[in-house]
């Protein structure tokens, strides 16, 4: 054998180990690459077992028999059911918002009731300034102001004082006044509490105008804006929600809401210069005053009628939590309603 033909045979038989040699390493690879895909997969779905077997999202139950003010929802047509449905779902899963309507309903409902009561507007209503202002004194886009939204114009047309140091749209007492006012105006002219709240959202003028239109005369019939055709149906919900929290995934203990306030009144009939010096003269602040007082919206109170206006203060440790937390059973969890 020539040297040159042993050289080509030494080389062929280096190529073909080199070869064997990869063919090996790639096979470990793959094999390694298999065992480790097949623990990430078996890791997968361990976890996705543990997701299935802890957690779910419920759709909520439609009660039968549902009402708005004693007045019948026909959830028995499917267009209805829906949008409650969907109404349900969005305050049932917007957790934080949700429990808090819950806290501050424990807050404010109990002075919002009995004036409602007093006035004879179904206590449902009371709901209504929570889909308005999710109990806070908030101001809108189109600049209507407080726990019921109203508008410059109409807190005057129904008696409450709107100048550069007061508004009584942030008092909750006298604009839950003036809304009875204006929802019993509307029943008067629909007879219907369903549309009476249609109106205060939309106003009287638009919705006659869609009722006349399209010639029905429920609420249920009627195709309206989405704003308002959303708006008896979320206020159902938070009905719903916030009479059986509990039905709808909602645990607390009542030391978890927001209680009353204690406060003493004060009676006002002269010009206050400088409200600071008139809350240390109480043993409290100028924070605490404007909280318990929104409707001051200036630092001091001119008053040359010499007008009669209440300001309420807290009384003596009614700041502290621990005063709360003197309340009944303040750790058993809560499945009352509000």
């Amino acid at each position: 054998m020539s040297e040159k033909e042993y050289q080509k045979i030494s080389l062929r038989a280096i190529l073909i180990r080199v070869f064997y040699g990869i063919i090996a390493a790639a096979t470990i690879l793959i094999i390694l690459n298999l065992f480790s895909f097949s623990k990430k997969d078996e890791g997968d779905k361990v976890y996705q077992t543990e997701i299935i077997k802890n957690y779910a999202i419920y759709a909520p139950v439609i009660p039968d028999g549902v009402t708005f003010a004693e007045e019948k929802i026909p959830i028995e047509n499917f267009d209805v059911r829906e949008s409650l449905d969907l109404e349900i779902l969005k305050t049932m899963y917007w957790h934080s918002e949700a429990l808090l309507y819950i806290k501050r309903a424990y807050r404010f409902f109990p002075i919002i009731e009995p004036i409602l009561k007093k006035n004879g507007v179904p206590d449902d209503f009371k709901f209504l300034a929570v889909t308005e202002s999710g109990l806070k004194n908030v101001v809108s886009p189109s600049n209507a102001v407080g726990y019921w939204q109203f508008l410059k114009a109409t807190g005057k047309q129904y008696g409450l004082e709107i100048t550069e140091e007061v508004d009584e749209r942030y008092d909750l007492e006298k604009s839950t006044q003036a809304a009875c006012e204006y929802l019993l105006d509307s029943y008067k002219k629909y007879k219907d509490w369903a549309l009476v709240a249609a109106s205060y959202n939309m106003g009287g003028g638009a919705l006659n105008e869609v009722i006349k239109k399209q010639n029905v005369e429920s609420y249920y019939d009627l195709l309206l804006n989405t704003e308002t055709g959303r708006y008896v149906f979320r206020i159902v919900a938070y009905k719903l929600i916030l009479t059986n929290p509990r039905d709808y995934g909602f645990v607390f203990r009542q030391k978890d809401l927001y209680p009353e306030i204690s406060t003493q009144v004060i009676k006002v009939d002269t010009t206050i210069t400088d409200l600071v010096t008139f809350a240390a003269k109480y043993n409290t602040n100028y924070k605490m005053l404007k909280m318990l007082n929104p409707w001051l919206q200036s630092d001091k109170l001119t008053n040359t009628a010499k007008k009669v206006y209440y300001i309420h203060v807290p009384k003596a440790g009614a700041r502290s939590f621990d005063y709360f937390e003197a309340l009944e059973n303040t750790d058993s969890l809560s499945t009352d309603s509000l």
